[in-house]
This record gives C-alpha cells, structure tokens and sequence, in this order.
C-alpha cells in the first residue's frame, strides 16, 4: 500500500509542471510558493508558532479551508498534530508558504480524522508560517 500511494504522489508530482517539488527525509514532498531569501530563523524544538493551513486532497478538493481551520497555534514536539506537518514546519521560515504532500501514513493513516478526511487518505496542505515564539 505504501508503494502504491507513494508512486501516485510520484505521478501527481511529475504532471506539476509548475511547480518543482522537493523529497524529504521525513516521508513528505513539498514546494515553496513564498519563500523567505532572509537569514531568518526555523523554529526549534518547544517553540510555539502560528501557522494557517488547509487540508485538501490531489484532485484539488478541500476537507478543510484555512478559514475554517482558522490561525492554529503549535508547540513544535509537543502537541499531537499531523506528523508530515510536524516535520514540515520545522523547515519553515516566518512568511514563508509552503505546499506539503503527505501520504496516508504520515497523516491520519487507517483512521482517517472520523469526519471529512478517509482512510489512507493522502493530505495535500498549504502552510504560511506567520509567527515564532523563540524560547
């Protein structure tokens, strides 16, 4: 199943030709639409952030809009969030938007979240960094 999901976020990636996506380490693909050139800070491990985001999916439906999600505050390996995003954040730069591609098993894996999003439900979510709150 991993394969499977992972040559589809392949091929979805290879159709963008757009966008370049790059491969993490961590399980995830993902594209700079904002990139911050300065000499800016990631947040670290404890720090607490603001981000605004959306949950979608690749064929471009929204489970959640960033207004309906609203400013979501994190606590960077402290609060139970969505792993890929997790990870994604920590590259992040304030201002800085990012579209991450996680597959199932760095989202919600087998359970889905229980309402709009499924079971092995690969998460497509744009991401602004709008804050660090440097310890």
């Amino acid at each position: 199943l991993i394969a499977l999901e992972d040559s589809m976020i392949e091929s979805y990636i290879a159709k963008d030709s757009i966008n370049s996506y790059q491969t993490s380490t961590n399980g995830f693909w993902y594209v700079y639409l904002k990139k911050n050139e300065n000499e800016a800070p990631t947040p670290n491990i404890g720090e607490e952030v603001e981000i605004e985001y959306d949950l979608g999916d690749l064929e471009g439906n929204l489970f959640y809009s960033k207004d309906e999600l609203g400013l979501k505050k994190y606590t960077i390996d402290k609060e139970d969030f969505i792993n890929g995003l997790q990870e994604g954040i920590k590259l992040m730069k304030i201002g800085e938007t990012i579209t991450f591609i996680i597959p199932s098993y760095r989202a919600y894996g087998l359970i889905g979240d229980g309402a709009k999003i499924g079971i092995n439900q690969t998460i497509k979510s744009t991401v602004t960094l709008v804050t660090i709150k440097q310890k």
